[in-house]
């Protein structure tokens, strides 16, 4: 099973000055849906944390102006790295930002899958975001970084600095949570194939609002929390509860729910040979699965 590489260092420096950021995956622990915001979106609450996995982006000066951008990876295929894509949307909002004429050759490998419920793309563009900032020894200030970053999507703000953290309202009031014992907990990732559209789930919600999220401990987490957009989902895409099911009934699981939108869940696991095992017997099972054991990122 894809393990992060522990010889992948993100804010890595090559010596021919390619620089390297990591776009760590993001899990939603838990994630209320609450009232409809005057604005069109929905006020969230929900607990972020990102795995030590991720999609990878390097980048290096570029002798013109252009910023260019090269995918490869295994979920490479049918990506647009036109000015469509979220790498290149944050690459031209911060130029424009900073009134940036330099250029850029990045590279996207694209580990995570798309449209999955793992923030892919907001991380991507979250990692272009800091990536070009190193690049162009840019100095933003933190409130005009975040509003660029929530320019380009919901989830980019919490994907700047990719550490656990409670996010709600569309995604622009951020607080930093410091779980005792979450860091470095084993977890599996499991896409059976799909992908889903988030505004469709969205539309899918039976627009109940089942209360506030606490979030105090993992145990509060685990015992009183949800993804209000699961049932949407699962109805959307059934297999997400064959999903569930395999992941609930493993060994030694401790929580397993869908993140975000879907179609990826996760399971949460005490031990890590725990979490390898249950990788393995599912992957004997459904062998077109995309399967991930990782941990959860510190700070």
């Amino acid at each position: 099973m894809p393990h992060a590489d522990a010889n992948l260092l993100p804010n890595a420096i090559s010596d021919d000055g390619e620089l390297t950021e990591i776009a760590y995956a993001k899990v939603n622990l838990a994630l209320h849906v609450r009232a409809r915001r005057e604005d069109g979106y929905h006020a969230l609450e929900s607990l972020f944390v990102f795995a030590g996995d991720g999609d990878v982006l390097t980048g290096k000066a570029a002798d013109s102006g252009a910023i260019t951008l090269n995918i490869e990876g295994p979920f490479a295929d049918g990506l647009d790295s036109g000015g469509g894509n979220l790498v290149m949307k944050a690459a031209q909002a911060l130029r424009e930002y900073l009134g940036e004429s330099r250029g850029a050759a990045l590279t996207l490998v694209k580990n995570l899958p798309v449209a999955s419920g793992i923030g892919g793309g907001s991380a991507d563009a979250a990692a272009t975001l800091r990536l070009l900032g190193r690049l162009w020894n840019a100095h933003i200030p933190a409130p005009d970084l975040e509003r660029i970053a929530l320019s380009l999507g919901s989830d980019v703000p919490a994907c700047l600095a990719s550490v656990t953290q409670m996010v709600r309202g569309r995604g622009e009031v951020l607080e930093d949570v410091d779980l005792p014992g979450l860091a470095g907990t084993p977890m599996l990732l499991v896409n059976p194939g799909v992908g889903i559209s988030t505004a469709r789930v969205f539309q899918r919600w039976d627009q109940v609002d089942r209360g506030a999220l606490a979030a105090e401990s993992l145990e509060r987490l685990i015992d009183g929390g949800r993804n209000d957009l699961e049932p949407a989902a699962v109805a959307m895409e059934p297999v997400i509860a064959d999903v569930l099911a395999e992941l609930r009934q493993s060994p030694g699981v401790r929580l397993a729910r869908m993140s975000g939108s879907g179609a990826t869940c996760f399971a949460l696991f005490d031990d890590e040979a725990d979490a390898d095992s249950a990788a393995i017997d599912i992957k004997a099972r459904q062998a077109g699965w995309w399967i991930m054991v990782t941990r959860i990122r510190a700070a």
